[in-house]
């Protein structure tokens, strides 16, 4: 008598092997199906003994897996909106359904909707203070990106380096009175005395890597007129290396938001239109929730004071 099953399931092919019976005879006369003593067969060929061990009947598919309906919804979510896992999880949980941010990240990477770059991305390791409200904004210039009545506009922008609200504002123009009019219309609104601000080296912020060199005594240079307001709020004026945009890193981020959120997506006919949809975009980016924040919006990290903040 056998004493195993692979001994049990060798006793019923073992005639087929000598060719003693045929296999549909053999499944006649067997309580096995025809299909059964054929997949023995070839594993026995295969693998002889060892071929006819029991193999695992753990299914494959877990009773936990997400539903088909929930995986649709956010991929539908990922393609319309473009954000990252971590903030799907929080749109879905307002949806009352729970997704972890991994699990969503994994269908993401399946359906190969995560981004691609065609360079590989230099990191720079920086040091990373926390800081209070008002204690670093950045400001940068970003172009709109198409022409309206084929004229040229430009973006001026400045961050909360802690609670990461901002402040837009459009100029039809790049010069020292533009950059001045947004430090100061920045300053009345920000609701908390900024102590100082970061910007790059462009010529309407500074005059370090221009004017100095075109100096009557370049040991006495003329100061700029963006330094000369600074001085006169008491607000320090600092510069970020040259070529080194990943020092202004947030206010840079935030411009690749504005593009995929609110450039991509809109177009505009006049000036005014690109106003005021401007400054809705702005009101409802300071309301999104930030990963940085913890999932707080930038009003509520302002109300609250945040300040041990992911910078």
């Amino acid at each position: 008598m056998p004493t195993s099953i692979q001994e049990e399931r060798y006793r019923w092919i073992k005639p087929i092997l000598d060719k003693e019976i045929s296999i549909k005879k053999m499944a006649l006369v067997c309580p096995f199906s025809e299909r059964t003593l054929k997949y023995w067969l070839a594993r026995f060929r295969k693998d002889d003994m060892i071929g006819l061990r029991p193999l695992s009947r753990r299914p494959k598919t877990s009773f936990k897996e997400t539903p088909i309906r929930i995986k649709e919804e956010v991929l539908r979510l990922r393609k319309e909106t473009r954000l990252c896992a971590l903030k799907l999880s929080w749109e879905l949980k307002e949806q009352g359904i729970n997704l972890h941010p991994r699990t969503i990240g994994k269908y993401i990477k399946q359906e190969r909707l995560t981004r691609r770059y065609r360079t590989k991305k230099i990191s720079y390791k920086y040091i990373k203070i926390p800081l209070g409200i008002g204690e670093l904004v950045e400001i940068d210039v970003k172009w709109v990106p198409n022409r309206i009545s084929n004229k040229r506009y430009f973006q001026f922008t400045a961050i909360d380096c802690s609670s990461r609200w901002r402040y837009l504002k459009i100029y039809d123009d790049l010069g020292n009175n533009s950059a001045l009019d947004f430090l100061e219309k920045l300053i009345k609104v920000f609701p908390s005395r900024i102590k100082s601000i970061k910007t790059d080296n462009g010529p309407y912020f500074t005059n370090r890597y221009i004017g100095y060199l075109k100096s009557i005594d370049p040991l006495n240079p003329r100061i700029h007129p963006f330094d000369k307001l600074c001085e006169e709020y008491g607000i320090l004026h600092y510069l970020i290396d040259p070529g080194k945009p990943a020092q202004n890193g947030k206010v840079e981020r935030s411009h690749r938001t504005d593009q995929e959120m609110f450039y991509d997506q809109n177009s505009f006919k006049t000036e005014q239109e690109l106003r005021v949809k401007l400054k809705l975009w702005n009101i409802k980016y300071n309301n999104l929730p930030h990963c940085s924040l913890e999932g707080k919006t930038p009003n509520q990290a302002l109300r609250l004071g945040v300040q041990n903040v992911c910078t």
